[in-house]
């Protein structure tokens, strides 16, 4: 597959994707069609070698796996990639409406994640998310994704504020409050609304988790057609390169390949399925010990094992180059991204570099380093969170991207496939660790 198909089959799984739950849902397709079986939390695990797994959390988390045709509890290791189902958007609150001023019925909403919060306004807006209903005596999860256009965020024209283009503190309980309806919509025309798209009553509601979509069709453009534009490039891009290098790779003999597609990752991943939670440390124990392992051979194996955490990185900005450090920068449709940050908000060290690079580098893919500026704080990502669970050897690694949480993000039509390729090489590698003293790769 090329560039443009790689970039083409993205923009169907960002299309497919507008919330975390989504992104699970069409997750776990694409795993069902390559083989592998569904393990639930809540009943006993089979696992052989040879197999091919995966298991959900909330369903907004996900972690497969695909076990080495020679695994013994005394001779493996986990070779992992993590990246986040969620993006930066508007959670409607549990009283969803806001009535007036006149006739106006507005939505009660908050930020989720860290907002450009200007990209939202005077786009058509849709809703998306999971809805828990009373189904024949039980609660059940619905998904819910309202494809019609039914709320805008409207600016304040310019005739009534004079200064808007010299800047706006936007006050998000005030200025952010999306329109609902002008006056024929009355308050609970929401839970209507929503009853009406499941096919349930609105005493059948019980609950929900539903966010702001935006709906505008992702773009290839350019007139060399380089750019691809999007919602949720941040982090749905290395979550599909990721899946794709996974699937389509075989475990080494001995090792034991896992993908894992974190929620929450945008608001600080300290929840039940996020990346500091046990879920991934859950998985990896219950593996070793349907395998028939022990605690220490649990244990050996991670002290043996790596992860590569997969996270969008900053282009340089075409306006503003002097946003990012003179040496340390990413250029659309040049690489893959490797970050470092001397503070640890991400996971590189030059034991975790030189063993990425040794891999990528024999696959022929191109490779470009990351750091921020030395006057300015970047934010952290999964992989340092998911180590305090998990404790392996690892790095950090993106795509990169411009107007990382806007609502419509744009990075390069060639990256995607460099990072399936860069992916793929390291989950076809043999890697065997000792300590952080050398590595050996097969």
């Amino acid at each position: 597959m090329d560039a443009l198909q790689t970039t083409q089959e993205l923009i169907r799984f960002i299309e497919e994707s507008p919330t975390a739950f989504h992104a699970v849902a069409a997750i776990r397709q694409r795993l069902d069609q390559a083989g592998f079986v569904y393990l639930s939390e809540c009943d006993p695990w089979g696992v052989v070698p040879g197999g091919r797994y995966y298991t959900v959390r909330n369903g907004s988390s996900l972690v497969a796996f695909a076990v080495g045709e020679s695994v013994r509890p005394d001779d493996f290791h986990f070779q992992m990639t993590a990246a986040h189902t969620d993006n930066c958007t508007y959670k409607v609150k549990a009283v969803p409406e806001l009535e007036g001023p006149e006739e106006y019925l507005r939505l009660n909403v908050e930020a989720y994640g860290g907002i450009i919060d200007g990209s939202w306004l005077d786009r058509p807006l849709g809703l998306a998310g999971r809805v828990m209903v009373r189904e024949d005596g039980r609660v059940v999860s619905r998904l819910l994704d309202i494809r019609k256009d039914v709320a805008i965020i409207p600016s304040v024209a310019i005739h009534m504020n004079r200064d808007v283009n010299k800047g706006v503190a936007f006050n998000r309980q005030v200025d952010l409050c999306p329109l609902f309806s002008a006056g024929l919509l009355k308050k609970g025309a929401f839970l209507q609304m929503v009853a009406g798209e499941l096919g349930v009553a609105p005493d059948d509601v019980l609950g929900f988790d539903l966010f702001l979509v935006n709906h505008q069709p992702a773009s290839v453009w350019g007139w060399a057609g380089e750019f691809v534009s999007a919602p949720k490039l941040d982090d749905l891009q290395c979550a599909y390169a990721s899946l794709v290098a996974f699937t389509e790779t075989d475990a080494p003999a001995t090792s034991i390949n896992v993908y894992a597609a974190f929620d929450n990752e945008e608001v600080g991943s300290n929840t039940k399925q996020g990346a500091m939670s046990t879920f991934l440390v859950d998985v990896l124990t219950r593996v070793n010990a349907a395998l028939g392992g022990a605690d220490e051979q649990y244990r050996r194996a991670v002290a043996k094992s790596f992860l590569v955490s997969c996270d969008n990185a900053h282009a340089v900005h075409p306006n503003h180059p002097e946003k990012t450090d003179a040496e340390n920068k990413a250029l659309l449709n040049s690489g893959i991204v490797i970050k470092e940050a001397a503070n640890q908000k991400y996971t590189t060290d030059a034991f975790g570099r030189a063993v990425f690079m040794d891999i990528v580098s024999r696959a022929g893919v191109p490779v470009q380093v990351f750091a921020n500026r030395s006057d300015s704080v970047g934010g952290s990502t999964l992989g340092n969170l998911s180590n305090i669970q998990v404790s392996v050897h690892a790095l950090d690694i993106g795509i990169p991207q411009l107007a990382m949480h806007s609502s419509y993000e744009t990075a390069g039509v060639a990256d995607t496939r460099y990072a399936v390729e860069a992916l793929a090489a390291f989950f076809g590698a043999d890697i065997q660790i000792e300590s952080a003293d050398f590595a050996v790769i097969g």
